[in-house]
């Protein structure tokens, strides 16, 4: 019993090494909530399973793996229990293949009690009431790791347990809150002795303190008219409001978050942060209701179409009450809708069908800038890109530079005409075959070594051979493109791909990246908050430097620190005065120069090309937010850990800046 769904899940044992850009950054959280609008015995009779909610949880987790490895965790809420019976259920696991192992003990917990008689597969009730997860509400957790430790402890669900079943509370979340200090001394003034750990135990605290004052008044209300105490349970749990509580909740919170609650009385919640920043999806049909961090993971395993899956608006607060009602309000004002764009040029899978077309077109809009970088000598150059995220955009860009070739065979065949040439086979082949953009597959990248080995340059020595290449195709002729998806710091440009492409010994190397620079730091929920690590403000700095202009740094520094008591709506952006001076392309080319490996003997021309802010947006017109780019940040929040970031910077002071 259950054999053939465990077997689903053993390839997620092994370690699920995340191939994509060449600077690998810590980032996103995987949320998943589920609501059965059935009960257990409708499953069972369409579906075959009294446990269909905990499948169903299980594969869009596991299809959002690419979110999260760093730890899992799902929890359950069964509604209806008989007082005296466990209602509420949580695991948690902080190992690497923490989501398979969760699964796989409970499927094993489910199989032994199968033997032993306890459960009857074809009795629900008996799944229902011997099978934690057989419940009718389910959340769950993929965790990349930001901040805090990595334990199981920092693993969510992140939960706040009592006897009143509608005072418990489990939170999920992808998100990061700016001012978690400002929201943990709020707590401290109202007489709460919180456990400081992470903005999530903040926020739990903060929504729980509203559930325990929306739960008391109501209480207080039905005692106060003598209503009998079993009555107590059932009018509790028509009047207690999940919108009031976020409402109240949520009125001085700042970040990005896409956030899952699950209360022990049955009702349930998800909230988005009011610029939507980070994403949040929906599926409603008359047997669930379903929401996750991506569309893809709804669309695939309940097989929906791309027209049913919905966002969570931005400021809203979709509410699933325990008798499966629902509604979605606003809880806070919306702002302007400033959606992450990296979640569309790396973070989701990109088989999303809005996703994979964003992609495309990222790589087709580098086309220009790389046909002048080829010297527009498409005989000898080669294209590719660097696995596995940047694929999608390379289909984009091989057909952009198609398109390129396609009007200059036009154009050459009009002119042809014209001069009444004849149109012979080798006249044809020079004029189409042997000009024609040529993508290969150059590099490879292998499976991360592991070693006990401490010293930190024979660590380097094995992390330089993460990536191969392939031999034999690029000669000392050709110009090698190689697209990636974006450049945050440069290192591993520097210290392996260049390393392993110069090998090849091309004429010259254009690494394109399909972002634009990254210039600062981002704190809604992306591991890039240290802004002297970034390769783009390094090289702003070099450059001042070099031109004698170092007293501008230090200017910076002085308004840094002069605003660093101000409340952050009254703080400003001082550090674009770094990038003032240069274009996109002198800095460009700054790069370059710092990211050249050194004791190589390539010594052949190296360009770095980026995506322009003007053709980003082009590209992605569903998602806004660019502060990582240009500085402008959604929130205050932003503004305030910019200017931390900076000072942390000049004072030569390492560590995340919120």
């Amino acid at each position: 019993v259950g054999g053939g769904f465990r077997n689903q899940f053993r390839i997620s044992k092994r370690k699920n090494e995340r191939t994509a850009m060449s600077d690998q950054i810590k980032h996103e959280c995987a949320v998943t909530l589920l609501r059965l609008r059935r009960g257990v015995e409708y499953f069972q009779r369409k579906y075959g399973t009294a446990y269909y909610g905990f499948q169903k949880l299980a594969l869009m987790l596991e299809k959002q793996h690419n979110r999260g490895q760093d730890g899992a965790g799902i929890g359950s809420v069964k509604i209806g229990v008989p007082p005296g019976e466990n209602y509420i259920f949580r695991e948690r696991n902080a190992n690497p293949n923490g989501l398979a192992k969760i699964f796989a003990d409970q499927l094993k917990i489910y199989n032994h009690k199968v033997k032993a008689g306890i459960i009857h597969p074809e009795f629900p009730e008996t799944v229902k009431s011997n099978f934690d997860y057989a419940a009718e509400l389910l959340i769950g957790h993929l965790r990349y790791g930001t901040s805090g430790s990595y334990d199981k402890n920092t693993c969510h669900p992140f939960a706040r347990k009592s006897t009143w079943p509608a005072r418990n509370l489990m939170l999920v979340g992808n998100f990061n809150i700016t001012n978690t200090e400002e929201l943990q001394k709020a707590l401290i003034q109202r007489g709460i002795h919180p456990v400081f750990s992470t903005d999530t135990q903040a926020i739990l605290e903060e929504i729980s303190f509203h559930l325990d004052i929306e739960h008391g008044e109501i209480y207080r209300q039905l005692r106060d008219k003598d209503v009998a105490g079993e009555d107590i349970l059932r009018m509790m749990n028509e009047k207690l409001s999940p919108l009031r509580i976020v409402s109240n909740a949520a009125k001085n919170w700042d970040g990005g978050y896409a956030i899952a609650g699950a209360i022990g009385n049955g009702d349930a919640f998800v909230l988005r942060d009011a610029n939507g920043i980070r994403p949040c999806f929906y599926l409603k049909n008359d047997e669930i209701i379903a929401f996750a961090s991506e569309r893809v993971p709804l669309m695939t395993v309940f097989e929906a179409d791309e027209s049913d899956v919905k966002e969570v608006k931005p400021g809203h607060v979709f509410v699933v009450k325990c008798d499966g009602t629902c509604y979605e309000e606003p809880y806070k004002p919306a702002g302007e809708k400033k959606a992450c764009t990296f979640e569309r040029i790396y973070f989701s899978r990109g088989n999303d069908p809005q996703i994979y077309a964003e992609r495309k077109a990222l790589g087709r809009l580098l086309c220009q800038k790389l046909y002048e970088s080829i010297g527009r000598d498409f005989k000898n150059s080669v294209f590719s890109y660097i696995p596995n995220t940047a694929e999608v955009a390379y289909y984009g860009m091989l057909h952009g530079l198609r398109m390129i070739r396609r009007a200059q065979v036009k154009k050459e065949l009009v002119k042809a005409v014209e001069e009444g040439r004849k149109f012979t086979d080798e006249f044809l082949d020079s004029l189409i075959l042997d000009n024609w953009p040529r993508g290969e597959k150059i590099v490879h990248k292998d499976i991360k070594l592991r070693t006990f080995i401490s010293q930190e340059k024979d660590r380097m020595s094995l992390a330089s051979h993460v990536y191969d290449i392939t031999y034999g195709v690029v000669t000392h002729k050709d110009t090698l493109v190689c697209l990636d998806d974006s450049i945050v710091r440069g290192t591993t440009l520097q210290q392996q791909i260049l390393r392993i492409l110069s090998r090849t010994n091309p004429k010259k190397i254009v690494i394109a990246s399909t972002a634009p620079q990254i210039r600062y730091p981002d704190c809604y929920g992306i591991d890039m908050s240290e802004i002297g690590k970034f390769i783009a403000f390094q090289a702003a700095i070099k450059l001042l430097k070099e031109q004698g202009n170092a007293e501008l740094i230090k200017d910076v520094y002085r308004l840094c620190c002069s605003q660093k008591d101000k409340p952050s709506r009254e703080i400003k952006n001082y550090v674009k005065m770094i990038y003032e001076p240069f274009t996109a392309d002198k800095i460009s080319e700054k790069i370059a120069e710092l990211v050249r490996p050194q004791n190589v003997a390539w010594n052949g021309e190296l360009e770095i090309v980026f995506q322009s802010i003007e053709n980003l947006h082009k590209a992605i017109t569903t998602c806004t937010g660019d502060w990582y780019f240009t500085g402008d940040y959604p929130t205050p929040g932003g503004y305030a850990v910019l200017n931390k970031a900076f000072i942390n910077y000049y004072e030569n002071r390492e560590g995340r800046s919120y």
